[in-house]
């Protein structure tokens, strides 16, 4: 019996970005090209003030070793021809997630969900708490792993060490915070840079910190947002990845902001999750570029 073709193709995810100039376009379809390469989808962006070019490409092409090691050999010599970072991932690798919660926890249910119904191509390797497993016994979490790591001010330091240790154990390539509500410690944020994915309750960079929709209602807004960002040492000002609005009123109480924001904070970070796991966002300096879909 002969295999079919489309059964020994791989698909995968081209990022890069580097100074612009003229070739690289040219240079990299061509690159795709000579390894039989099938581009399905392509998407770039020219930035203007950095001088910087940013592009996203989906192709397909054999899945096999030596074909792989060829083209990632001939994307190397590329790369140091234009200055260009770049990542090249295989799509049917899903990405190992390590999800954290505090007490509020409609993102991780939200989460959950969607993994469950294939709307996120992950692999959760952990939900990590600082709260006991029983404040979440209405949530099914199935077969992933619980950690209860507390957190006090005289053991912090130990406890954001456990969890790095639980990081690289589990190999997760992503730690997303589903409202944890611990801000971490300036070693840990580096160590996760560009890989920790955090939702704030309020539209960045108006409210930082705590209870931002009390702010709001202070001060009278009449718009309430959430925002998806990446964890930096600076409090709720890392890169960000999406946000999104709600209009707000007079009548409204802080009750009533908190339950509109759930929403709006659920969404949010469903979305960003999935623009990093499907390849999306670059970084560019304190910024991200976000190829949508």
């Amino acid at each position: 019996m002969t295999q079919d073709p489309a059964s020994m193709l791989a698909t995968y995810t081209l990022t890069l970005s580097c100074p612009n100039r003229p070739g690289i376009v040219a240079a990299i379809a061509t690159t795709l090209f000579e390894a039989d390469g099938n581009i399905t989808e392509a998407q770039q962006f020219d930035d203007v003030e950095t001088g910087l070019f940013f592009m996203r490409v989906v192709f397909s092409c054999r899945a096999d070793a030596e074909r792989t090691e060829w083209l990632r050999a001939r994307l190397d010599a590329v790369a140091a021809r234009f200055r260009i970072s770049w990542t090249l991932h295989d799509r049917a690798q899903r990405r190992r997630v390590l999800l954290m919660v505090s007490k509020f926890d409609h993102c991780l249910v939200d989460l959950l969900y969607r993994w469950r119904i294939g709307e996120l191509p992950m692999t959760p390797t952990a939900i990590v708490a600082n709260h006991p497993r029983d404040t979440y016994a209405h949530i099914d979490m199935g077969d992933i792993p619980f950690h209860y790591l507390p957190v006090a001010q005289d053991t912090k330091a130990a406890q954001e060490e456990r969890l790095w240790s639980l990081v690289q154990q589990t190999n997760s390539e992503l730690v997303v915070l589903a409202r944890y509500m611990q801000v971490l410690s300036d070693s840990l944020s580096a160590r996760l840079s560009g890989q920790c994915i955090n939702i704030h309750h309020s539209f960045l960079p108006g409210f930082k910190g705590a209870r931002p929709y009390h702010q709001a209602h202070a001060r009278g807004v009449k718009l309430i947002g959430a925002t998806a960002h990446y964890v930096t040492a600076d409090l709720d000002e890392g890169p960000i990845i999406e946000q999104d609005v709600e209009r707000v009123s007079h009548f409204d109480t802080p009750d009533d902001l908190v339950r509109k924001g759930r929403d709006i904070e659920r969404r949010v970070l469903a979305r960003a999750v999935r623009y990093h796991l499907d390849d999306r966002v670059i970084l560019n300096g304190h910024k991200t570029v976000v190829f949508g879909d």
